[in-house]
């Protein structure tokens, strides 16, 4: 909760990476409060008030992936809504002349997005989320301790860079310092 406010602000791309592992985190431990309190939550050092405000805020994300029927997979849909957000402000960058090293930034990592797409099958989401979900992925081996080929590092070394500088725009723009 604390790290994901802190993320919103400072770094969306980030942020909306965290609230991916958290919603499978709460998949993980079955959508239960109790399983997520005994298995992750009380490793926190945190007074009474916060512990309380931390489990409301795990309960509330698990009703509404209940809710909105994303509890074996998929996204809330306020994280999907980071993504149009995003895709929005990409489309814009791109058409602006005010952007160039936007633009080729992201021509840089477009013919990883498209291997991508084209590996995975997923044509029907955006090449931003196509973008997220490869670093998502990227993380999970990492995690998970596995290798990770020397052609994927350079790709997901552009796909980040692309994201990072779309994080940093999307920052600007939210502080309304961003000329289109």
């Amino acid at each position: 909760m604390i790290i994901a406010q802190k993320l919103q602000k400072e770094n969306i791309a980030e942020y909306l990476l965290y609230m991916w592992q958290v919603e499978d985190l709460i998949r993980a431990n079955g959508l239960d409060i109790d399983r997520l309190q005994e298995t992750y939550l009380s490793r926190f050092k945190l007074d009474e008030k916060e512990a309380a405000a931390m489990r409301e805020w795990y309960e509330h994300l698990m009703e509404m992936m209940r809710s909105e029927g994303v509890q074996e997979k998929g996204h809330l849909q306020m994280n999907k809504s980071v993504i149009l957000m995003l895709e929005d402000l990409h489309r814009a960058l791109l058409q602006s002349p005010k952007h160039p090293f936007y633009s080729a930034a992201y021509y840089k990592a477009l013919p990883f997005i498209v291997e991508l797409r084209n590996r995975s099958n997923t044509q029907e989401e955006s090449e931003i989320e196509n973008c997220f979900d490869a670093m998502y992925g990227l993380m999970l081996l990492r995690l998970q301790g596995k290798p990770v080929s020397e052609d994927t590092k350079k790709a997901m070394e552009d796909i980040s860079r692309f994201l990072a500088m779309l994080s940093e725009y999307y920052k600007k723009d939210k502080k309304g310092e961003l000329e289109l």
